[in-house]
């Protein structure tokens, strides 16, 4: 199942699809960065800092149980 949630630096999670002007990026890796930032690397290679209030819409799958 496919749901929209609002992300933050601290919810983020692998595999959360961001859609940024208007391109779809997949997020492939996280590094916790000083003051509660966290810098996300992109399937493409891109790289995005999310700071403590950057708050994002993301796609994301939920995991049957």
């Amino acid at each position: 199942m496919v749901s929209q949630v609002e992300i933050t630096s601290t919810t983020v999670q692998r595999g959360d699809v961001i859609q940024i002007g208007g391109h779809a990026y997949r997020v492939r890796d996280l590094f916790q960065l000083p003051q509660g930032a966290k810098q996300l690397l992109f399937e493409s290679g891109e790289l995005l800092t999310m700071h403590t209030r950057t708050r994002l819409l993301a796609v994301r799958m939920s995991r049957r149980r």
